[in-house]
């Protein structure tokens, strides 16, 4: 039986264990990049993807769009300026509660046909700021309230001593214009749907009610200051719509990626007579509650009409990208080819090439 002494006075050793692993025994493979491997995966990318490219800018061209900036729109109102044009833009930068009305005639040129959607877009805002995107407590926005903010939410997390709900920087920029459009051809307002315009995921998942009566559980809390409704009022009409669940919220919180961008404000509802089949070519008006301010940041505002292909959206880089890197790859294995075939030894030659043989220039 070996002793506590001699275990004691067996050396240590920083040798690893006899393992394939650690001792660098395990078996590897690497290519060896020939002619007759290179070259026919350059002209098979090649012809894989130009056909590609050209279905997806297919599609893409599908997409019928039609985007109307009115970042400098007149004000409808009666203003103290003797009868002259004055922008919404600085109707709104002289104070911020005041209200201004805007109209712009647009004519469509061709028939929307199939579903169509209404955006908004923005120009020169950066929601991917890294301060930005963290500016939010997702235990607010699952309906777990409570007077204890998250920090990440300065320095829009309480006003007047109370916790704002929803508190942070996204939620306080919430775009605020209201959009409304009117068919000439109709006589009548286009019919907008404001559900079904969220993520279903975001939706059930991520954004949740506090239970019970809603008034009662958010008027306890301060509403964001660039706010003029409280968070259970935002949508009048439909009460599913409000609090957390309300899917402009919900749309806007879903940070963009670049400071171009836009994001779904409105369907189409294609249920009632006249719309049935989409937007018909003609005259329409749109007609906006101006109160998102923009000029402080030098951006602009657009709505944008569009229905959807098999793909989504009108996006033809993503074609474009395809048909060009098919391009080079296909000119790349011509030039290699030639390059083969001028220039590289025969079979033969390689085969006789020992470390006696001359080196030729």
């Amino acid at each position: 039986m070996t002793s506590i002494n001699e275990v004691s006075s067996i050396p240590k050793t920083k040798k690893p264990s006899d393992s394939a692993f650690k001792q660098q025994r395990l078996p590897a493979w690497q290519p060896i990049l020939t002619a007759g491997t290179v070259l026919p995966t350059f002209f098979v990318i090649g012809i894989a993807f130009i056909p590609v490219g050209v279905g997806l800018l297919y599609f893409s061209d599908q997409v019928k769009e039609y985007i109307l900036d009115y970042t400098d729109c007149n004000s409808t109102n009666i203003n103290h300026t003797k009868g002259m044009p004055v922008k919404c833009a600085d109707v709104i930068a002289e104070n911020r509660s005041n209200i201004c009305n805007c109209e712009l005639n647009f004519t469509l040129p061709s028939d929307f046909n199939g579903k169509t959607y209404m955006y908004y877009g923005l120009t020169n805002f950066y929601q991917n700021h890294r301060r930005y995107v963290k500016s939010r407590d997702d235990n607010q926005l699952l309906g777990k309230l409570s007077e204890v903010v998250s920090g990440d939410c300065e320095p829009f997390a309480y006003d007047e001593g109370k916790a704002i709900v929803p508190c942070g920087a996204i939620a306080n920029s919430l775009f605020s214009d209201e959009l409304k459009l009117y068919s000439v051809l109709h006589k009548t307002n286009v019919p907008l749907l404001e559900t079904g315009i969220a993520w279903p995921s975001d939706k059930n998942i991520k954004f949740k009610n506090p239970e019970g009566d809603l008034k009662k559980a958010f008027e306890k809390f301060a509403k964001p200051k660039n706010w003029s409704k409280h968070i259970f009022e935002l949508d009048k009409k439909n009460e599913d719509n409000n609090g957390f669940q309300n899917e402009d919220l919900i749309v806007w919180m879903r940070t963009a990626a670049l400071p171009t961008f836009r994001k779904l404000y409105r369907r189409v509802n294609h249920t009632e007579g006249g719309f049935a089949g989409g937007l018909i070519a003609g005259d329409y008006i749109l007609t906006v509650s101006y109160t998102y301010p923009v000029s402080a940041f030098n951006g602009r505002k657009r709505m944008i009409l569009s229905t959807t292909s098999l793909l989504g959206g009108k996006n033809p880089f993503l074609g474009i990208a395809y048909i060009v890197v098919g391009c080079i790859c296909l000119l790349l294995g011509i030039i290699l080819l030639i390059i083969h075939i001028k220039c590289s030894k025969s079979v033969t030659e390689m085969i006789n090439v020992t470390s006696n043989t001359p080196y030729q220039e």
